[in-house]
């Protein structure tokens, strides 16, 4: 990717973002995030379909560098006490970006996408899983509960959430 191109899409993403922060997806104009950017729409609409794309597109980097922190898929199934701890720490380390982005509307896509990117990186490693119920469900418990156990309970600490979270996907495989 060539400088310029890198610049304009980095100036779309901090005013997506500055933006995003004040108000929902459904009120952001391509007009006021190119204004921000400092671009016309034009060269918006080179990258973007709209607004709904380039957040998808950022929801999707997103997810891609929670994956990223997981370390292997298998200890979903080998070691879930750390899986969670790592799930857990991954979403805590973009946790200003996952509020901004995943805000309204968009609150439920990203344990959607974590699941979705989780399975396909499972099941390419491992296609006899596709068929488990077992395996599938534990998926989805452990992405869903990990997320909303460490989202809503904002009153405990990171180590706290992160030891309850392991203990009960260690007690739920076994």
């Amino acid at each position: 990717m060539d400088i310029r191109t890198e610049k304009t899409k980095r100036s779309i993403y901090n005013a997506f973002i500055c933006i995003r922060s004040k108000k929902p997806l459904e009120k952001l104009t391509v007009k006021e995030l190119c204004e921000m950017a400092q671009i016309n729409k034009s060269t918006f609409y080179v990258y973007y379909k709209d607004v709904y794309d380039l957040s998808d597109k950022i929801e999707s980097e997103i997810v891609s560098s929670v994956i990223k922190n997981l370390g292997s898929a298998d200890d979903i199934f080998d070691n879930p006490k750390e899986f969670a701890r790592n799930l857990v720490i991954a979403y805590a380390s973009q946790s200003s970006l996952i509020t901004t982005v995943f805000s309204g509307t968009r609150s439920e896509r990203l344990p959607d996408k974590i699941e979705t990117a989780l399975k396909d990186m499972i099941f390419t490693d491992h296609p006899e899983f596709k068929a488990s119920k077992e395996k599938n469900l534990f998926i989805t418990f452990s992405v869903y509960g990990g997320y909303y156990t460490y989202s809503k309970n904002q009153n405990y600490t990171l180590d706290e959430k992160v030891e309850f979270i392991g203990r009960m996907a260690e007690k739920l495989l076994k």
